[in-house]
C-alpha cells in the first residue's frame, strides 16, 4: 500500500516536470514573436501617452486618422488603376506673413480651387460664309463684376493660316442666372472662312481679364466647332426652309402628366400642320410614360427629343432654359420660316374665323411678335361634366378664365429665326427688324398653369355659373378651347390610331 502511494507521487512529480518543460519549450520557440508583440504594445502605449501632451491645434482626432487611412488607400488604388486623368499639380507653397522694413506686416492671401468654370461650351453653329454663334455658360460674377473678353480663331485645314476676330458676347437671360449665366458669342470674320471644302475648326479664346483675380489674366483655348472636309453647304443659308413652323421647347423636368402631354402635342400638330416640327428638351421630365406619348409623333417625323439632363450639373436659371432655347434657335435657324417659344401647359389659339396661315401672313413685315396670355383655372370645371371628367381632356373641362385686372401677364412669342442673334424665354431683344405686341385680335395663348405636373384629376370644384370668384380671383366661363376638343381627338385618332387611348393622368 505504502509502495503504491510512493509510486503515484513519483509519477505526479514526473508529469509536473514534463509540463514545465513543455511550457518553457513553447516560450523559447515563440520568443521572436513575443518580442515583436511586446515591442508593438510598448510603442502604442508610448504614442498614446505622448499625444495627451500635444497642443490642441496639433491633436489627432478619429476623423483625422480615418482621413489619413483613406488617403493612403485612395493613393494606392490610384497608382494601381489605369486612369486617363493626369496627376494633380502640386499645391502652391504657402505664403506667410512678412514684416516689411517700415514695420508693416504684409498679410498674404492663398488661393485654392475655383468657384465656377470660366466657360462651359454647349454648342456652336455656322450662320453663313463668315459668321458663327457659340452657346455656353459662364461664371455670373465674372460677367457682372468683371470684363471677360472672347476672341475667335478659324484655323483652316488647307493651310497654316488662321483668321482672327473679336467675339461679341450677348447675355440673353436678363440677369436671371445663378452661379452661371448664359453667354452667346457671335464670331463674324471680315471675309468668308472655311468655304473651300478643305475643312477647319473654330477656336474660342475665353479670357477673364483679371475678373476674379486682378493679378491674373487666365485664357482658356476652346475647340468650339470642327468642320470636316466638304461639309459646308452654303446653299443651306439661302434655301427655302424645310419647316413652316418650328417649336423650340424649354427644359422639361419633374413628374409630368402623360395625358396632358398627349393632349398638348395632338392639339399643336393639328394647328401647325404637316410642315411643322417640335423640339422637346428632356431635363428629367420625359419619363417612360411620357416617352410612350411622344413616340408615335416621333416616328411620323413631327418630334425631335434632346436629352439635356447633363446641364443639371451647372446651377443656372430654371434648368438653364435660356441656354437651351438659344441652342435650339441656332441649331434650327435656317430650317424654319417661323419659330415659336412657349411651354407645354400653354395652347396657341386663333380666334374667330382666322387660320394660322392667314395670321402669319398678316404679320410678315415683322421679325417678332408677342402673344397675349389667357390664364385659366387649374381646378374649376362645369357641373354638367359630373361623372365624366376622367374621360374629358384637360383643356376640354377646365373652362374658367382668370379676368383679374391690373396684373402684368407674361407673353410668349414667335420670331423669324434668320433675323435673330440671341433669344429669351418671353421675347428676343437681339434681332434685326420690327417687333409688334398688338396681336390680341389675331392670336392668343391659353395657359393652364400647373396642370402639366399634376398626376391626378384636375377638376376640384364643379360650377354652373358663367361668372364666379374663388380665393379673391374673378373668373368667367370661356368655352373656346372646349369647342375645339372633339376635332383634336378625331385628328389624333385619324393620325396615329388607338395607340394612346389608355394613357393615364
Amino acid at each position: 500500500m505504502v509502495k503504491d502511494l510512493r509510486e503515484k507521487e513519483k509519477e505526479r512529480e514526473n508529469n509536473n516536470k514534463g509540463e514545465k518543460k513543455l511550457l518553457v519549450g513553447l516560450v523559447w520557440n515563440c520568443a521572436v514573436e513575443l518580442k515583436f508583440l511586446l515591442t508593438a504594445l510598448l510603442l502604442i502605449c508610448s504614442l498614446l501617452t505622448f499625444i495627451q501632451f500635444l497642443p490642441a491645434r496639433l491633436s489627432l482626432s478619429a476623423s483625422t486618422v480615418r482621413y489619413c487611412l483613406s488617403s493612403t488607400t485612395t493613393t494606392a488604388t490610384a497608382k494601381n488603376s489605369s486612369s486617363s486623368f493626369s496627376s494633380a499639380p502640386a499645391p502652391p507653397s504657402l505664403k506667410l506673413d512678412q514684416v516689411l522694413d517700415n514695420g508693416v506686416i504684409k498679410r498674404p492671401f492663398n488661393t485654392y480651387g475655383a468657384a465656377a468654370y470660366n466657360f462651359i461650351l454647349m454648342s456652336a453653329y455656322r450662320g453663313g460664309p463668315n459668321t458663327f454663334a457659340i452657346m455656353g455658360l459662364a461664371s455670373k460674377p465674372l460677367h457682372v463684376f468683371g470684363r471677360p473678353t472672347y476672341k475667335c480663331d478659324y484655323e483652316a485645314s488647307s493651310s497654316n493660316a488662321t483668321a482672327t476676330t473679336a467675339g461679341v458676347k450677348i447675355l440673353p437671360d436678363w440677369g436671371y442666372g445663378r452661379v452661371y449665366t448664359v453667354v452667346v458669342v457671335n464670331c463674324t470674320f471680315p471675309t468668308p472662312v472655311g468655304i473651300d471644302g478643305s475643312g477647319g475648326r473654330l477656336m474660342l479664346q475665353a479670357s477673364t481679364n483679371g475678373g476674379g483675380d486682378r493679378d491674373l489674366n487666365l485664357t482658356d483655348s476652346i475647340e468650339a466647332l470642327i468642320e470636316p472636309p466638304n461639309t459646308v453647304n452654303l446653299s443651306h443659308f439661302t434655301a427655302p426652309p424645310k419647316y413652316e413652323y418650328l417649336y423650340c421647347g424649354s427644359s422639361l423636368y419633374g413628374n409630368l402628366s402623360p395625358q396632358r402631354v398627349r393632349e398638348w402635342i395632338a392639339y399643336h400638330v393639328r394647328l401647325f400642320g404637316k410642315r411643322s416640327h417640335f423640339v422637346i428638351h428632356d431635363a428629367g421630365g420625359v419619363h417612360p410614360e411620357v416617352m410612350e406619348v411622344l413616340r408615335p409623333w416621333t416616328e411620323l417625323g413631327y418630334v425631335s427629343l434632346h436629352d439635356i439632363k447633363d446641364q443639371e450639373r451647372f446651377d443656372g436659371y430654371y434648368h438653364n432654359q435660356f441656354l437651351i432655347v438659344n441652342d435650339c434657335l441656332h441649331r434650327y435657324r435656317f430650317s424654319a420660316k417661323w419659330m415659336f417659344f412657349f411651354d407645354v401647359d400653354e395652347y396657341i389659339y386663333i380666334p374667330g374665323k382666322n387660320s394660322l396661315r392667314s395670321v402669319m401672313d398678316s404679320l410678315k413685315e415683322y421679325s417678332q411678335f408677342t402673344i397675349e396670355q389667357m390664364p385659366m383655372s387649374s381646378k374649376l370645371c362645369l357641373i354638367e361634366d359630373y361623372g365624366k371628367t376622367p374621360k374629358k381632356w384637360g383643356f376640354e373641362k377646365l373652362v374658367y378664365r382668370d379676368v383679374k385686372r391690373g396684373i402684368r401677364r407674361d407673353r410668349k412669342y414667335a420670331v423669324r429665326p434668320r433675323d435673330v442673334f440671341a433669344t429669351g424665354v418671353h421675347m428676343s431683344q437681339n434681332l434685326q427688324g420690327k417687333t409688334t405686341h398688338k396681336t390680341e385680335r389675331l392670336i392668343k395663348y391659353f395657359h393652364y398653369h400647373g396642370t402639366i405636373a399634376q398626376r391626378r384629376e384636375p377638376c376640384r370644384k364643379l360650377l354652373n355659373n358663367t361668372e364666379t370668384t374663388m380665393e379673391g380671383i374673378p373668373y368667367v366661363l370661356d368655352t373656346n378651347m372646349r369647342a375645339v376638343a372633339p376635332f383634336v381627338k378625331r385628328f389624333e385618332l385619324h393620325t396615329i390610331g388607338h395607340r394612346l387611348q389608355t394613357t393615364h393622368q
